[in-house]
Parts: structure tokens; C-alpha cells; sequence
């Protein structure tokens, strides 16, 4: 299956479990592959034929701006449902979030989740 990526994209947002968190916000960096078969966007020429990751970099973003979340895996599934919702010629979407200022003592690059789901299931 054809794909498309969007790596690294950074917004910083206040969701967390520590009060902390929550007030002061902190940085996140968000990885999407959008699973797509992009045979007639190919042919054709046509962006009627794929998806916008434009758009789909807006849905993001507009999440992370307006919601809050203590948990980064509920960013990542509302992110999903989303994304999904709107574009019916997704078959499969993978998120990977990264969150790079964990409160944990120690030294690290991030702490992230994995989501990967289908359509079908």
C-alpha cells in the first residue's frame, strides 16, 4: 500500500497528568503515515485522488491547539478518529508521539506512543 509521511511535526501543547503540565505546556513532535493507494493521484495529477496533508497538518494542529489531554495516547486516538472521519480514502493511518520533555528524571531523547489502525478495524 501506497503512503504518505509527515516526520517531526512540532506543537507544543498542555497535555499531561502533572498539574505542571498542564499549566506550562511543553513540546511535542508527531510522525503520520496516511496509507493510501495512489495509483490514479499518480496517473492522473488530479489531488482529488489523495489527500491533502496540508489539511490533514491543520486537524493536527487544531487539536493540539484546542483540546487538552492527560494522556498523549488520547491525543494520538483523537488525532486517528479524526483523520479517518474526514478522509474516507484512508486505509490505514499509523501516529507515533513523541513527547521530548517527559517529567521523568533522567536522561533521554523522548518518551512516545505508537497507534497504528485500520478502517476495518
Amino acid at each position: 500500500m501506497d503512503k504518505i509521511i509527515m516526520k517531526n511535526l512540532g506543537f507544543y501543547g498542555y497535555h499531561g497528568v502533572l498539574e505542571e503540565e498542564k499549566r506550562l505546556g511543553q513540546k511535542f513532535f508527531i510522525d503520520v503515515e496516511l496509507y493510501v493507494d495512489l495509483l490514479k493521484a499518480g496517473e492522473t495529477d488530479n489531488l482529488s485522488y489523495t489527500v491533502s496533508y496540508a489539511e490533514v497538518y491543520e486537524i493536527i494542529k487544531r487539536i493540539f491547539k484546542e483540546e487538552k489531554f492527560n494522556l498523549i495516547e488520547a491525543v494520538a486516538e483523537t488525532i486517528i478518529s479524526e483523520i479517518l472521519a474526514t478522509y474516507s480514502i484512508i486505509q490505514e493511518i499509523k501516529v507515533t508521539l513523541k513527547k521530548p520533555e517527559a517529567p521523568v528524571e533522567g536522561i533521554y531523547d523522548y518518551f512516545a506512543i505508537e497507534l497504528r489502525r485500520t478502517r476495518n478495524g
